[in-house]
């Protein structure tokens, strides 16, 4: 009994220590950009938003965000299947379904591309017992795939591609050199056009409410004073509010999770 409960204090002490060194970490280094205290904004940059893993945690808070937007007129889901919130969005009207199998070839989207301003990118998986070649071909072609053809079709700004690579992404690991090479490339491919691309190193994205479940809001709580979390409709609002200030973040532009907190709170409608 006294081994169990020294064990049971050693993984308590080991969980309070990683809290503390993640918070830490936080602290002394997010937070490298800061948003323009009257910046210049453009009302109609989001006017047709397109978000794809809308039916994911992180990208249904992206779908939310475009969807309570009274700036966003349109909004493509691009996804393999639907979704409650789909669903809704598209019985509102606001939002309609492009339902695609193959991310690698999208020439049968031309005429919706060509409309479109905004991209909201949140496709993704977990490197974790995903076999190396699927992992890259959805984490870099896939979004490469798509870029390509969005710029064979539009040429006329604003355009803003955000990427949500996650935090992590500057290290040597193998799944973070794939989103990195993916960030390279996406932002090489915007120069000299009218598109920008961003770059979100997020780390704990909180599920929307009504996904989200009390481990949630319980790591929400905990990682907060670092600027280790942010819910994913705040993110969205980040990425729609980044959009809106056409003149304001370079291409290519990366975004920690700090950075994404700070545009969220400037985020208006107005």
């Amino acid at each position: 009994m006294k081994w169990l409960k020294i064990a049971a204090l050693s993984v308590l002490a080991l969980f309070v220590l990683l809290i503390v060194f993640y918070n830490v970490r936080g602290m002394l280094t997010l937070g490298s950009i800061e948003p323009e205290i009257n910046p210049v904004r453009d009302i109609a940059a989001n006017e047709v938003v397109l978000v794809t893993g809308a039916t994911g945690s992180v990208g249904d808070g992206l779908l939310k965000a475009a969807i309570e937007d009274p700036n966003v007129s349109k909004i493509y889901a691009l996804t393999r299947r639907s979704s409650e919130r789909i669903n809704a969005g598209v019985t509102s009207g606001k939002v309609i379904m492009l339902e695609q199998q193959d991310f690698t070839d999208f020439s049968n989207l031309k005429n919706e591309l060509a409309e479109v301003n905004t991209v909201l990118w949140s496709l993704g998986v977990t490197s974790i017992g995903t076999e190396e070649t699927l992992y890259k071909k959805i984490q870099l072609d896939f979004p490469i795939a798509f870029t390509k053809q969005w710029l064979a079709v539009r040429n006329i700004g604003p355009m803003a591609f955000h990427y949500v690579t996650g935090m992590g992404t500057e290290g040597d690991a193998g799944w973070a050199k794939v989103k990195r090479q993916a960030e390279l490339e996406l932002t090489a491919m915007a120069e000299n056009t009218p598109l920008r691309t961003f770059h979100y190193r997020s780390a704990f994205v909180r599920p929307t409410a009504e996904q989200a479940n009390a481990f949630h809001y319980f790591l929400e709580a905990l990682f907060t004073p670092g600027s280790m979390v942010i819910p994913a409709k705040e993110l969205g609002q980040c990425m729609l509010e980044i959009s809106h200030r056409t003149n304001e973040l370079a291409n290519g532009t990366i975004i920690d999770n700090a950075d994404s907190i700070a545009y969220a709170n400037t985020y208006t409608t107005e």
